[in-house]
């Protein structure tokens, strides 16, 4: 308005571009950096639209095809460490086991990994060709918002020569959103939403011009001078005395125009330039490599965040977790006494000696896999005494003077526990342990343990890997896993083998996870459940002490997890 008011101005004591060039510049500031930003989204799309993917044919040949090219009822090849294109039923994978993990966290925001399997008659086909030769008919529901659920069925109508008539449900573990990254193996995939229909997409807002905090301040700020401003010019007109209704007009314009360096232009060019430099460090900060600034209008508000609100920890930090403690009633282990719980362990799975009669009685091998373990049932406290000078430490943590047989037991029977109830998968670089290897057929000639550089463990959640961890540490480590299997290593390398039954998986509602194992070699049922204190203090057997130790775990900043186990005849499982 002041720029427009230079042009009736006559005696102005300024040039009229005193006014109009910073206006000038800061519009044009503004309009380019919007343009900017539009550019770079629209480069961000086009290279997204263009990244290759293989595509399989009828042929048996794998052929490229850009992400735009993609079609309902293609079937897509999706790498390791590569963006699923579009929403896709997973049909198979290069896993043996029929499972691959998925990174969600440009879905949803979560960092945790994502579970997904296979369509079970698909996985089990020999090639991949054959899927071409798979009579069947995918049917999904309609495309929605919800990235948590899926309904779907496949009905099978022959499959090579065999004439059958079936019907497969699909649910949300046979699926695989578009932008989210395929963690492990290669996935294979029938398209069944692409473009707006996907999950992503429609859970995407239009891109919208922000404002920040900033900019509100400063127009309220120039409200407020425009209002003083104003009032001044009345004043001083008051002051000088009344010529008539043409000179108050005059002189009110040329008052505002005298008092118009109260609205502060030159901040806004300031601050616009400012935002140029501010967005362009941040892209190329090297302690934050690979960040992208999308919106370069309101970098300035990151200095102003004061609160943040989360549903958890691990949204905002790292997301790493490790085992600090472990109560089992009468006794705690800590970080710096963990090595203690490694030499229990290597004496509860030593390979039993021969009898003798100042340390064991006579008797069988009770409930364990003979030769394997010590037959701790038939070993008085005294004896377990003696045996103790040679295997356990001298400095222990416990309420007596000496360990006893159950103490030792406790100890096994928790790590085992952690070390079975879980939903994570080992991952080996060096070799794969496939069903058809070493690893699972000849468990007397397993290979050396793999280096723990080399071997990494997937799961859904940090909080498990972490368990896994700390079981290994101890020396019981998560050899293999497949969806019907589990196979251990004790600390003296031999293998436990174990069925898995059922698992009942976590859930917010439930807050807890559970599982069904039976062990190969003596065919014991044994149920394994961990959750949260809360909910775990109503389900498992009265204890003094689990409340106590629980609060005071979390009073020293630590995230508490119950775990519990109970065994189960043929008949309860039944």
């Amino acid at each position: 308005m002041f720029s427009i008011l230079y042009y009736f101005n006559k005696q102005a004591n300024n040039s009229i571009y005193t006014y109009w060039t910073p206006l000038g510049f800061v519009l044009t500031v503004t309009l380019i950096q919007e343009a900017v930003d539009d550019i770079l989204r629209f480069k961000r799309d086009k290279q997204i639209n263009r990244q290759n993917y293989k595509k399989l044919t009828p042929s048996g040949a794998q052929v490229a095809c850009h992400s735009s090219d993609m079609r309902v009822g293609d079937l897509i090849v999706v790498s390791k460490d590569q963006r699923v294109p579009a929403d896709m039923v997973f049909l198979r994978t290069s896993v043996k086991t029929g499972a691959c993990f998925v990174r969600t966290d440009q879905l949803d925001g979560e960092t945790d990994w994502k579970l997904r399997l296979a369509v079970a008659d698909t996985q089990c086909l020999d090639s991949d060709d054959q899927l071409f030769g798979w009579e069947a008919c995918v049917h999904a529901e309609e495309p929605r918002r919800d990235i948590h659920s899926f309904t779907g069925k496949v009905t099978v109508g022959s499959v090579g020569r065999t004439s059958i008539s079936k019907e497969i449900s699909l649910n949300i573990e046979n699926t695989l959103w578009a932008n989210t990254v395929v963690a492990s193996g290669t996935a294979i995939g029938l398209v069944i939403y692409t473009g707006p229909d996907t999950r992503s997409m429609m859970n995407n807002n239009e891109p919208r011009s922000k404002v920040g905090l900033l900019d509100f301040e400063i127009n309220t700020l120039t409200k407020i001078l425009c209002i003083a401003l104003c009032v001044m010019s009345l004043a001083m007109i008051v002051l000088r005395g009344y010529w008539g209704s043409y000179y108050v007009i005059v002189y009110w314009v040329r008052f505002v125009m005298a008092f118009s360096y109260m609205i502060p232009i030159s901040l806004r060019v300031n601050l616009e330039i400012g935002r140029v430099v501010y967005s362009y460090m941040i892209g190329r900060d090297v302690e934050i490599p690979g960040t992208v600034v999308r919106t370069t209008t309101i970098p300035e508000d990151l200095g102003r965040i004061a609160y943040l609100l989360t549903d958890k920890t691990g949204t905002l930090t790292r997301n790493e977790m490790v085992f600090k403690k472990i109560h089992l009633g009468k006794i705690a282990y800590t970080t710096e006494y963990f090595d203690e719980l490694v030499a229990l362990l290597q004496a509860y799975y030593v390979p039993q000696p021969e009898p003798s009669p100042k340390t064991y009685h006579s008797g069988g091998s009770g409930g364990h896999s003979g030769g394997h373990r010590r037959n701790l049932s038939n070993i008085s406290t005294a004896s377990f005494t003696v045996e103790r000078r040679r295997y356990m430490p001298q400095h222990m943590r416990v309420d007596s003077y000496e360990v006893d047989r159950d103490s030792v037991q406790r100890v096994q029977q928790a790590v085992l526990a952690c070390a079975l109830c879980h939903n994570v998968t080992p991952s080996y670089e060096s070799y794969d342990p496939v069903p058809d290897s070493p690893v699972v057929n000849e468990l007397s000639k397993m290979p050396p343990m793999p280096d723990p550089g080399i071997i990494t463990y997937q799961a859904s959640s940090p909080d498990e890997v972490a368990l896994v961890q700390w079981t290994e540490r101890l020396g019981v480590a998560l050899v293999y896993r497949d969806p019907t299997s589990m196979k251990l290593r004790d600390p003296n390398g031999n293998t436990l083998a174990y069925d898995i039954l059922h698992i009942f998986p976590f859930s917010s509602e439930t807050k807890r996870m559970g599982i069904i194992v039976r062990e190969v070699k003596t065919g014991e049922i044994t149920f394994l459940l961990k959750g949260a204190d809360t909910v775990m203090a109503t389900i498992v057997t009265a204890s003094d002490w689990l409340q106590e130790q629980s609060d005071n775990m979390a009073r020293s900043g630590l995230r508490t997890l119950v775990v519990a186990k109970k065994q189960l005849t043929a008949d309860q499982y039944r």
